[in-house]
């Protein structure tokens, strides 16, 4: 009985102690999810209080929308596009910063850890002046005997795209490089000093034996970058607004301007709980290639 006692008031107890988080979450993270998902079922607009049910025309007026397949189309381009580079490059690099020949490494850790602490809609700023017509890049092919773009880079439906990939790969190398550092560091020196006993090559104790233990950081690392880049809003929020003729239009943007300038909070909804069903399905796909026994 006295057991029984301890037990309840040590529930109570830890309850009382969670319940500010609970309740706040409750209010402001779990209310917002279900009053979101039921708005994707309704007409609502922020400019009037009535509206009605209307199932799953928002889901289907999605997959009949130009510009959200137009939106999918450069999220897709941008996630195929990007991840492969930033993930090669920063495992690279991760381990030139992890051997031992390597000096001053804290100070290259830094340097490329930096762009990560700068806000996106800054880097984004610098970048748009790199890509001007007299920016950098154009200077560059110049340099190279190359005709340059005759305005800004982002204001061509070819390059716009590519542009933003390409900054956006440069600034997030450096947070992808120290979480593979991490799983660097946790692999025992040992098995390397066995390796390098037996005759085994640099090459072969990368593939034999860093890249099999370094399997659960890996999928860590493509699963955040995958949902960070399905996310891409504050990149072509700054830089391109979706142009030049939705080039750059990407879905996060592309629900903004639904829900936040034409108000329609229920079609808006819509297209978010469709992000998440593809985020959800494609984390899952990779969680389950990359646990694979055969990789």
């Amino acid at each position: 009985m006295i057991g029984l006692k301890k037990k309840a008031k040590y529930k109570i107890e830890t309850f009382f102690l969670l319940s500010p988080f609970l309740i706040l979450f409750a209010i402001f993270g779990l209310f917002p999810i279900l009053h979101s998902f039921f708005m994707s079922f309704t007409n609502y607009s922020a400019l009037s209080p009535d509206f009605d049910f209307v199932g799953l025309k928002n889901y289907i007026r999605a997959f009949h929308d130009e510009i959200f397949l137009k939106a999918l189309k450069n999220t897709v381009i941008f996630v195929v596009g990007t991840i492969p580079f930033t993930t090669i490059f920063s495992l690279l690099l991760a381990v030139l910063i992890n051997s031992k020949f390597l000096p001053l490494k804290d100070l290259f850790k830094a340097g490329f850890f930096l762009p990560s602490v700068i806000s996106m809609v800054v880097i984004s700023t610098i970048w748009m002046y790199l890509y001007s017509a007299d920016g950098f890049f154009n200077k560059m092919l110049e340099l190279l005997g190359t005709s340059p773009i005759p305005t800004s880079w982002l204001a061509h439906t070819k390059t716009a795209l590519l542009s933003i990939m390409i900054m956006d790969i440069w600034a997030a190398i450096g947070y992808y490089t120290i979480l593979f550092l991490a799983g660097l560091q946790s692999i025992p020196e040992q098995l390397y000093e066995a390796a390098e006993i037996d005759g085994a090559s640099k090459s072969k104790m990368f593939f034999k034996i860093t890249l099999p233990l370094l399997k659960p950081t890996l999928y860590f690392v493509i699963a955040l970058n995958t949902i960070r880049s399905f996310q891409i809003f504050s990149e072509i929020f700054t830089m391109t607004g979706g142009g030049p003729m939705n080039a750059t239009q990407t879905i996060v943007h592309y629900l903004y301007i639904v829900g936040f300038r034409n108000f329609e909070m229920g079609y808006a909804s819509a297209i978010a709980y469709i992000l998440v069903l593809i985020i959800l399905t494609i984390t899952l796909i990779q969680g389950r290639l990359l646990r694979s026994e055969n990789i």
